[in-house]
């Protein structure tokens, strides 16, 4: 038998405002987003906001639907709006917060399976990492740049690309 460990590297700052100024932007864009969620259900919204490297900045939110699960997580809804209109301008920085109207947030949230493999396909069509800014508006900011941090275990067979 042999044992293998796993370790993730992400820095934690106790607030936005430990962020540089294009980070904490990034952040606050967000939250903007976060207006568009369409959650009626869970009532749970999630905001993104994506700095391109031109500098243009994408926003997404959450999209439920009735029939579950034909809704789009947030993440999903940023990525394929990339990957459809801006697929040459890479993307550097994915920030994500949500709000829910039942409790309050104490910590970021992450991403479901699903958008961590999608976006871990994403880092791959463009060969660059992503920086992730997972943000609680109530209190800390988790960073990590590339989605092995939060899915060390990639789905990825490069014979599928012959």
């Amino acid at each position: 038998m042999i044992n293998h460990e796993i370790k993730i590297n992400f820095e934690e700052y106790t607030s936005v405002e430990e962020l540089g100024q294009a980070d904490k932007e990034l952040c606050l864009e967000a939250v903007k987003a976060l207006a568009n969620s369409h959650s009626p259900y869970s009532k749970f919204r999630v905001g993104v906001a994506m700095r391109l490297q031109s500098g243009k900045i994408l926003h997404a939110s959450n999209q439920e639907n009735v029939a579950y699960p034909s809704g789009l997580c947030a993440e999903r809804v940023a990525l394929f709006n990339w990957g459809a209109n801006h697929p040459n301008d890479p993307i550097e920085t994915m920030a994500i917060t949500a709000h829910s109207d039942e409790f309050l947030l104490t910590k970021p949230i992450t991403s479901c399976g699903a958008c961590l493999q999608v976006l871990a396909e994403y880092e791959k069509k463009q060969g660059r990492a992503i920086k992730m800014l997972l943000y609680c508006q109530q209190g800390a900011v988790w960073t990590a740049t590339g989605i092995e941090s939060f899915l060390p275990f990639l789905f990825f067979e490069d014979r599928l690309n012959n």
